[in-house]
């Protein structure tokens, strides 16, 4: 899979793209990310991006021509385009699964009090990772490339992917480790019994329990 990040701030991503699990699987040439700075596809002085908006009111509004050149400069016949917006359909997981079968992602990142209306012609889709508000689209966009990047095949073991949090509508099962007892604190009994098949029950039904105490909401 290859992502493009169209930002105004590509050092922000810099701890995204050099380190742990996301790092491992560009060296591996599972993915790659490439940022593209929109500034450089503006032809005003400054590499000025912005402008104030028509009908008044705060902040600046990034502006049609440097978005629209940034995008067609990587933009192919394979990419789907998105723009991190708090306008957006809510992700989850499930959207996660479904972009992590594309070839190719352009993830655009706002900012300031938003973009030119018109350049939502050349978005497939708006994402939004919850109902607030953020100074820019970079965090989003790094947890959007994250979430993607770490279901691809190759990235985590299928292992890891099987029990996980949403995963079945349900959130994930208790972990322990070393020590067996800590400070009084015990790791409950059925799993150290080497009973498989009981392992696996008191998983399934702390799954429920903990969905129906947490989020009851994402039951299915």
């Amino acid at each position: 899979m290859r992502i493009d990040i169209l930002t105004l701030f590509p050092s922000m991503f810099v701890p995204l793209v050099e380190e742990s699990i996301i790092k491992r699987a560009i060296d591996k040439e599972i993915v790659t990310i490439n940022l593209v700075n929109i500034r450089d596809f503006s032809e005003l002085n400054n590499n000025q991006v912005d402008d104030t908006p028509y009908g008044g009111g705060g902040g600046m509004v990034i502006m049609c021509d440097p978005v629209f050149k940034a995008i067609e400069s990587v933009k192919s016949d394979k990419s789907k385009v998105i723009l991190m917006t708090p306008t957006g359909v809510v992700y989850n997981q499930s959207l996660a699964y479904d972009l992590s079968k594309e070839e190719h992602l352009i993830i655009l990142c706002g900012h300031y009090e938003g973009f030119d209306e018109r350049i939502k012609t050349f978005i497939d889709m708006e994402i939004s990772i919850g109902d607030y508000v953020l100074t820019g689209g970079e965090l989003p966009a790094s947890i959007v490339a994250d979430s993607i990047i770490r279901l691809i095949p190759g990235v985590i073991s299928e292992e890891s992917l099987k029990s996980e949090s949403f995963t079945g509508g349900l959130l994930d099962y208790p972990v322990y480790t070393k020590p067996r007892e800590y400070r009084g604190m015990k790791v409950p009994d059925v799993l150290l019994s080497g009973d498989h098949k009981k392992i696996d029950e008191y998983r399934k039904e702390e799954r429920l329990r903990i969905t129906k105490e947490k989020r009851p909401d994402i039951l299915i």
